[in-house]
């Protein structure tokens, strides 16, 4: 008699399985390349304007969107689209950076107090509590008001409010991961600390974090412009594009383009990056893998 070979059902992926991840896959590849053309505008953006975003012409102040003025111009006579492109460096690689800042700053914290515990842990988990206790965007408002306003200074407010949620995520996957088999076998070969951390923990608990801070980008973009539009962001001139919907806001009955153009790229940039923050989400699921 022949030996049949033994079937698990849940090893090989059904058709609607794999449909279903290739699926994702062209999300992913479709969202990101979106993501990536955002990104690539913002870091050219200086040489993307059809006019000089700052140059004031008051002969042509609140002109109507036209041939040559494809968004209109502001009060100022100022090109809209040239003042929106502009903005992107502001807005879209300023949130990148505050993304990236709260993402190294929380999880290199959550790491440390997982691995080390004790007083460490408990007195950093205290101070994190501190800062969950107030109501996020209260709490940045506050923040960024003492420290005077300002594009910097509302991202200093936004980190401090922003980090604890990743502490608390790279806390509890760092607690996994010590008391895996393969840490104890680590600690017997006579690794060093940092090694064990940025070698062995970080790589196994790099998927939650990531998926995390994908999926704040759109977030802290929001907020990011909502301190701006407050006036405890970026200040006039500089174009960004909470300011630019602040400074026009008055002007939304009569000359309503003034106020659509930044809040349209806000709302498409917000929803390219929830999309794509979505399909990594999806891609780096376990039961897909």
């Amino acid at each position: 008699m022949k030996d049949k070979k033994m079937r698990f059902p849940g090893i090989q992926k059904s058709p609607e399985q794999k449909m279903h991840k290739s699926s994702i896959r062209k999300r992913l590849f479709l969202f990101g390349f979106f993501a990536g053309l955002l990104i690539l505008c913002s870091v050219f953006s200086g040489w993307l304007c059809p006019y000089d975003p700052y140059e004031q012409n008051l002969e042509q102040a609140l002109a109507a969107p036209s041939v040559h003025h494809i968004l209109g111009t502001d009060r100022y006579g100022r090109d809209m689209l040239s003042r929106v492109i502009i903005g992107s460096r502001t807005s879209i690689l300023g949130t990148l950076f505050l993304v990236a800042v709260i993402t190294v700053f929380g999880t290199f914290v959550g790491m440390i107090c997982g691995f080390y515990g004790k007083w460490i842990d408990g007195l950093l988990m205290r101070i994190s509590d501190i800062f969950l206790a107030f109501p996020g965007l209260v709490f940045a408002l506050a923040v960024a008001g003492v420290l005077g306003g300002g594009l910097q200074n509302a991202i200093i407010a936004l980190v401090a409010i922003s980090w604890p949620k990743y502490a608390r995520i790279s806390r509890s996957q760092t607690l996994a991961q010590k008391e895996m088999t393969y840490m104890k076998a680590v600690k017997l070969s006579g690794s060093s600390t940092w090694k064990m951390l940025f070698r062995h923990i970080l790589p196994n608990i790099l998927g939650p974090v990531l998926v995390t801070s994908m999926l704040d980008i759109g977030t802290m973009m929001m907020e990011l412009a909502g301190l701006s539009f407050l006036g405890l962001g970026a200040k006039p001139p500089m174009a960004e594009w909470g300011s630019m919907m602040s400074d026009s806001r008055s002007l939304l009955q009569t000359v309503p383009w003034v106020v659509f153009a930044p809040g349209f790229a806000i709302f498409l940039s917000v929803m390219i990056f929830n999309l794509l923050g979505d399909a990594v989400r999806d891609y780096l699921d376990p039961k897909m893998r």
